[in-house]
């Protein structure tokens, strides 16, 4: 049984991504879909879907690289764990490496950056930080 299924996900994007693999494969949730289209728009990553295998549905994230094969993602970390939920106002919503990474919080609205967590005035649990 796994206790910090978003923990997972990270990973298993830092491992995909330092083996410079195209794509990764993580068991899919809401949760993660939701974390992955954040990722899509900032830029991160070109793209995702959903693919139906049996015995549950997985979601495939295909990674970004520049013209040097070197990963859009530079870091990621998780903030909030199951042992320790961090929680942040709307006006306290961290910056990443001073405004070039993002903060992917989920908020009474639904999952986004702290910089739309900031515009909309709403505050939530961080996540993780992504650069």
């Amino acid at each position: 049984m796994m206790t910090d299924p978003v923990a997972d996900m990270l990973t298993r994007i830092r491992n995909a991504l330092m083996a410079q693999h195209k794509q990764v494969v993580i068991p899919m949730s809401t949760l993660k879909v939701e974390i992955a289209r954040v990722l899509s728009e900032e830029g991160f990553i070109r793209g995702y879907d959903v693919v139906q295998a049996s015995p549950r549905p997985q979601l495939r994230l295909h990674l970004r690289y520049d013209e040097d094969r070197k990963p859009v993602i530079t870091g990621l970390r998780r903030v909030s764990k199951p042992g320790r939920r961090i929680f942040s106002g709307s006006k306290e919503i961290p910056w990443v490496q001073g405004g070039l990474g993002v903060a992917i919080l989920t908020t009474p609205r639904g999952i986004m950056t702290g910089r739309d967590a900031r515009r909309a005035g709403v505050g939530g649990e961080v996540l993780c930080y992504v650069w």
